[in-house]
């Protein structure tokens, strides 16, 4: 069904990559959600007051903060279109991400309502009437809701939005919370123990649980993710095809906002080539790169000796150093600077920010690894960091 819907309402719904295409994406989300859930709220709200119930009252009520939540998607959505402009020159992608964080905000202050609401209900509790209306109503949300969260994680995974999969999320814990109150009021009504203050606590909690988990998500995109180990391995691979490219590292990945990074990169060239021959190779390759993956490229060239036979000799030596420290670091930007008294032997080498050795206990290691192999060799060592 949600593919007939995209088909219906999102033209061209293939090229995800696009900033328009991903905004009606959202748009449609948003609009879903806002009309399901008020119709949500309305029906639970029914069955709350004629069966005196503040667990249902208190699902009604994260309905409509769902409804709202809806709104402010939608229109992070719409700003998150906004092109580039003299104060935002890398454009306005990253208010999805502040849409989504606000959303996780609302969801956690109304976990805290709710909660202290449902605690007042446990001190003093009332008479709940049974309805077989309320039970309809609730069954009939919980299958609303279980399709609002396979729509929503559809979406989300097509255009890889966090902000979807968070709502996604959110449907599921209504889904979870509303069963409870189901049973909850069943209990109740066979039993007559009146545990309704507590299974609104219940619902406060997973609300509450919902909020912060989707709020990690957001925050972890403003300040900065790491960037996925298969795009990185896809953009070595597409650097690497091209001739004269030795070797890539040191590949970084701005984002702000889907479609919307500047990648840069070190590439590894002949140091023997024509400058003006390499540099139009490394125009081209900035070219497809923004062609191939949406991005803005910048390529620094480092420069190698490939048929030094001293060099590369020297070269293996020191590889086979630092992989014996450890098979999870790699080396790079390897040179050799003779001179009267001592050769040097300058390279970067690159380890994981949890590395179980600090960086000056490393570099002294590899020092001295190189003086053992040739008294005359002195290493000139620059640490980089990356992720695993």
């Amino acid at each position: 069904m949600t593919k007939l819907l995209i088909k219906l309402f999102i033209k061209n719904s293939h090229d995800v990559d696009n900033p328009e295409i991903r905004n009606k994406y959202g748009t449609f989300s948003g609009i879903v959600g806002i009309v399901l859930n008020i119709l949500l709220f309305t029906g639970k709200l029914f069955a709350g007051i004629i069966s005196c119930s503040v667990s249902i009252t208190a699902d009604a009520i994260n309905n409509l903060s769902d409804a709202g939540s809806s709104i402010i998607t939608l229109v992070g959505f719409k700003m998150a279109g906004k092109p580039a402009d003299n104060e935002h020159p890398f454009g306005h992608g990253r208010y999805e991400y502040v849409s989504g964080f606000t959303i996780s905000m609302v969801i956690i202050l109304l976990g805290f309502e709710i909660g202290k609401t449902s605690i007042s209900k446990i001190i003093s509790p009332d008479e709940i009437s049974f309805s077989l209306i309320s039970i309809i109503i609730l069954g009939a949300s919980v299958l609303v809701k279980l399709w609002m969260c396979l729509f929503n994680r559809k979406l989300g995974n097509i255009i890889n939005s966090n902000t979807m999969k968070a709502t996604s999320l959110d449907s599921l814990s209504d889904v979870m919370a509303t069963m409870v109150v189901i049973i909850g009021i069943v209990v109740s009504y066979f039993t007559g123990l009146k545990i309704d203050g507590y299974l609104g606590v219940a619902v406060a909690l997973f609300i509450i649980y919902t909020g912060f988990s989707a709020a990690k998500g957001m925050l972890d995109q403003l300040l900065g993710e790491a960037p996925d180990k298969e795009l990185l391995e896809k953009i070595k691979a597409f650097v690497l095809k091209y001739d004269n490219i030795i070797g890539v590292h040191d590949i970084i990945v701005h984002s702000y906002g889907a479609g919307r990074c500047i990648v840069s990169l070190h590439a590894e060239v002949p140091c023997d080539i024509d400058m003006l021959i390499i540099h139009d190779v490394i125009d081209n390759i900035e070219s497809q790169m923004n062609e191939e993956f949406r991005c803005q490229t910048v390529i620094h060239m480092d420069p190698i000796e490939v048929n030094n036979e001293k060099v590369t000799e020297c070269f293996q030596c020191v590889f086979a150093i630092i992989r014996k420290i450890d098979e999870n670091i790699s080396m790079h930007d390897f040179r050799m600077v003779s001179g009267d008294s001592h050769t040097n032997l300058i390279f970067d080498v690159a380890i994981p920010f949890d590395f179980k050795i600090s960086d000056a206990e490393l570099i002294e290691l590899i020092k001295s690894e190189v003086k053992n192999l040739n008294n005359d060799y002195n290493a000139v060592v620059e640490i980089d960091k990356e992720p695993r």
